[in-house]
């Protein structure tokens, strides 16, 4: 049995399996996940797991190189907005419309859907490179 780290083997996998400029969604209950993309469902009830948690144990074990999120989210949802950027303070952050958003992740590996049911509460992590 894994003793450190995310247990949970489905992300687990998928992050050792990411390459350079891969994405990843954490995204809240509310995002549409595209036909063709791997959903793992973490959600349990109404804000349970919450974003910045499930964003906080992936970042442990992940390098990204960019963040991706929704414009409106600044806007919409003050709290996490300030989370994203102090979480990620030092990475580059980029902000599309929400419509170009759910456009991009089409492309990811995987949307990990939480329980978080706050605006705008999703975000695209792109897989940088250690060395």
């Amino acid at each position: 049995m894994k003793k450190h780290g995310i247990l949970n083997s489905h992300i687990s996998k998928i992050l050792a399996d990411l390459g350079h400029t891969d994405m990843i969604v954490i995204a809240d209950i509310g995002l549409p996940v595209p036909a063709g993309v791997l959903k793992i469902d973490l959600a349990l009830k109404l804000g349970v797991p919450g974003f910045q948690e499930v964003v906080d144990v992936i970042a442990e074990d992940m390098v990204i190189e960019k963040v991706i999120v929704a414009e409106e989210l600044a806007v919409n949802n003050h709290a996490t907005s300030q989370y994203v950027n102090d979480k990620f303070r030092g990475t580059p952050i980029e902000a599309l419309t929400h419509e170009q958003f759910k456009q991009l992740t089409q492309k990811a590996k995987v949307i990990v859907r939480t329980g978080e049911a706050k605006p705008y509460a999703n975000c695209i992590l792109q897989a940088g490179v250690y060395f």
